[in-house]
């Protein structure tokens, strides 16, 4: 299998690590031109990696076509290129959809739209994907965990919840800041606060049949730290702002 990506930022850049970290079996990667400081970093780090002149030569050379380039950069090359009906097409645009997709790119090509987040290098995270595809779900399966989505409508509302990876960094930033300033180096601080949630998390995924409700009642004894901290946020609305936050992205979401 030929596999080829158009736009070689930081998500179609994990997940060509994650490739190239795993056991998928692939002849050659093609990258096209855009962003060269990228793609002859991950040239150098990965063999069978070969950068394109062109994003018409990506096309041609591949038979999966991963797109990963900002929605109006999308918009603006995509009806231009030439794809062949047997190809399989992979987008991570979040506000193109599916519909609009197809009729950009003319023939009846294999689309799928992906949503894969920064950890797929490491081989982690979900990797939500619409329309269920058999064999596009088997290949993420390899570097991520898969979620077939039945509907765009609903897959939109995974869209939404991404839009939060950077607030939760912000998050664990202003923890980590915060023991800085009460004496910790920024390595101990660092380390503690991403070991403790990657921990919190690992727990939920894990038991991940009980309800989240769960967590947040063990986590906690009437009158204790963690009462008294998830009390204090819900005080000011710390959970209503985030929860207004996703809807306003989805509004954004769904006016595309």
């Amino acid at each position: 299998m030929k596999l080829g990506f158009i736009g070689t930022g930081n998500i179609s850049s994990d997940v060509v690590t994650g490739i190239c970290n795993s056991k998928i079996s692939f002849k050659k990667i093609t990258l096209s031109p855009r962003n060269k400081k990228k793609s002859n970093s991950l040239k150098k780090k990965f063999k069978k990696i070969y950068i394109a002149k062109t994003n018409q030569e990506v096309i041609d050379k591949s038979d999966w076509i991963f797109i990963g380039v900002l929605p109006k950069v999308g918009e603006k090359i995509l009806p231009r290129l030439k794809f062949k009906s047997n190809q399989t097409v992979v987008s991570f645009i979040s506000t193109i959809n599916y519909l609009k997709l197809k009729k950009i790119l003319k023939k009846k090509t294999n689309v799928v739209r992906a949503i894969p987040m920064p950890p797929i290098a490491l081989g982690k995270g979900p990797v939500a994907i619409f329309p269920p595809h058999r064999r596009v779900k088997y290949f993420f399966d390899k570097i991520g965990d898969t979620i077939e989505i039945k509907s765009e409508k609903l897959s939109q509302n995974f869209w939404a919840t991404s839009g939060t990876m950077a607030s939760f960094y912000e998050i664990i930033k202003i923890l980590s800041d915060w023991l800085v300033k009460k004496g910790l180096t920024r390595l101990q601080a660092q380390k503690y606060i991403t070991s403790l949630y990657s921990a919190l998390a690992e727990l939920a995924k894990v038991n991940s049949k009980k309800d989240l409700k769960h967590f947040v009642a063990e986590s906690q004894t009437p009158g204790g730290l963690n009462w008294q901290g998830v009390n204090e946020l819900r005080k000011v609305g710390f959970y209503k702002s985030l929860e207004r936050s996703i809807n306003n992205i989805l509004k954004r979401l769904n006016k595309k």
